[in-house]
């Protein structure tokens, strides 16, 4: 019975992929936190703003109610329609950030056209959240 078990077991480790498992954990913190930020922006893109914030870094999630989140991102998202087109600018990885406490930031800037805005940036800052995900901690459009 223990040889099946540990059959099994083994069978487990080699279904997760090691080389898939090697290739995430070779990757550069800027593609993951890029990655994940893309996500946020899809749910933001969409109206999904508590969705969004549930998404969002415990530093987030502490100092903003969700509906905080929703009435502010349904002030400033809503009125500039639709995303026509998003494109990274550049992406900084850094160790600080103002107002934030030492951690693992990623800075991404992109120009985005909106419906009802032809020239906008972004800079959304995800930062490596305690759970080991990348998670968005702060959003601006100028």
């Amino acid at each position: 019975m223990k040889f099946v078990a540990t059959l099994l077991f083994a069978s487990l480790l080699f279904a997760v992929r090691p080389d898939t498992l090697l290739a995430q954990s070779h990757q550069k913190p800027e593609k993951l936190a890029q990655k994940s930020a893309e996500a946020w922006l899809a749910l933001t893109d969409s109206g999904k703003y508590t969705d969004s914030w549930q998404e969002a870094s415990a530093s987030v999630k502490a100092g903003v109610s969700p509906d905080a989140w929703f009435k502010t991102l349904t002030t400033v998202r809503s009125p500039l329609g639709k995303v026509l087109s998003r494109k990274l600018q550049n992406a900084t990885y850094t160790k600080s950030v103002p107002f934030e406490p030492e951690g693992e930031y990623v800075i991404l800037k992109y120009e985005t056209r909106f419906a009802h805005r032809k020239h906008a940036v972004e800079t959304i800052t995800p930062t490596l959240d305690k759970d080991g995900k990348w998670r968005v901690s702060a959003y601006f459009i100028k």
